[in-house]
């Protein structure tokens, strides 16, 4: 029945500025852009990273985040050839790692923000277990 999770849903502070991180930092490709007209809802982007697709919402005006250890999603979490190289080429970008990276045994995990503050976790797997 269930088959996959079809995108994860972004509600960024600065739509501009998100679009800009997640296409120009992350290499996530823009496949759509449209406008809405839906009250605040301005705008849909959807971006994609190899078989991941994640929605931008264009919103005016949107409230800023509560708490980033609330109930609810925490991160989204990106796979990494190499743990090095990726930060490395974050550190190029001026993207500090916010936690890690420390070796798990079977992966090295590390975590970024968006420029919100969003929670991206990175991970470069040794053994995965599926």
């Amino acid at each position: 029945m269930f088959t996959r999770i079809d995108h994860v849903e972004i509600l960024p502070g600065d739509f501009g500025r998100s679009m800009a991180f997640y296409q120009d930092v992350l290499e996530f490709r823009l496949v759509s852009r449209m406008p809405v007209e839906a009250g605040s809802l301005k705008e849909i982007a959807y971006l994609q990273l190899g078989d991941t697709v994640i929605e931008l919402l264009h919103m005016e005006n949107p409230a800023p985040m509560s708490s980033p250890m609330s109930v609810g999603y925490r991160a989204i979490a990106l796979e990494v050839e190499s743990m090095e190289a990726a930060i490395a080429y974050l550190h190029d970008h001026g993207i500090a790692v916010t936690w890690g990276p420390i070796d798990l045994g079977v992966s090295i995990r590390a975590e970024i923000t968006d420029p919100d503050g969003l929670t991206i976790e990175l991970r470069e797997w040794k053994d995965k277990p599926w």
